[in-house]
Parts: structure tokens; sequence; C-alpha cells
């Protein structure tokens, strides 16, 4: 009687195993410089973005909300440059919105614009 092993040829994909480690890549390199620092947070009334700005000031802090992007960028002269911007699904209310710095923590609360209904009812005649 003679045994043989049974080598099946499922088990090892090389080309899986290569589509993996580039997606372990891409995810490690790629992902986490853009979320480094910055924590989002969202309810029904507002999206909270605590970003991490160690060593600036508020002086040296400027914030530009439009529609529904938000740019931070430290100003000319600072001792750090900082350059990010965020584009939210919903727009901003820029006037009910607050910027607060403590600690070199930037907490960020941008209140959703109420969407108003412009439906006009017309009379029949």
């Amino acid at each position: 009687m003679i045994f043989a092993p049974v080598v099946r040829r499922a088990s090892f994909h090389p080309a899986r195993h290569a589509d993996q480690a580039l997606q372990r890549f891409l995810h490690t390199t790629l992902a986490a410089p853009a979320a480094a620092g910055v924590q989002v947070s969202q309810d029904d009334n507002a999206v909270t973005l605590q970003i991490d700005v160690p060593g600036l000031a508020r002086e040296q802090l400027s914030i530009t909300i439009e529609g529904n992007q938000v740019r931070l960028a430290s100003v000319e002269g600072a001792p750090r440059q900082v350059q990010r911007a965020w584009e939210l699904a919903d727009e901003i209310d820029a006037a009910a919105s607050s910027a607060k710095l403590e600690n070199g923590v930037l907490t960020l609360v941008l209140a959703k614009v109420v969407p108003v209904s412009r439906a006009t009812q017309l009379a029949i005649g």
C-alpha cells in the first residue's frame, strides 16, 4: 500500500495573497495620513471635527466655510504650516457654527443648514 500526500492547488493562490498585501499597503499608506489627527462625529444637527494643531494659536489659524466645504489653513508666518479641507454631505450654516481651540486641539462644530420647503400651492381658477 502506498500513501501519497494530496496537495490541494486551491489552498495557495499567489494572486490572492498579492492582492491582499497590496490592499494592506494601500490602506496603511494612503488612508492613515489623511485621517491622522482628525476625529469626526455627526448627529442630526451638526458635524463636529476635532483637529490636532499643536503649537498654533487661534490668531495663526484661518477657517473658511463655503457651502458644504470647510478649509483650515495657517496664516503666513505661523510656526507650522497647516492646510486641510473637507467636503461634507450637507451645507453648513456658518452663522450657527463655532470653533474652539484648547490645548492644541481645534474643535469645529459645524451646524447643518435646515432644508426649507419651497413648495407653493396654486389656486385652481
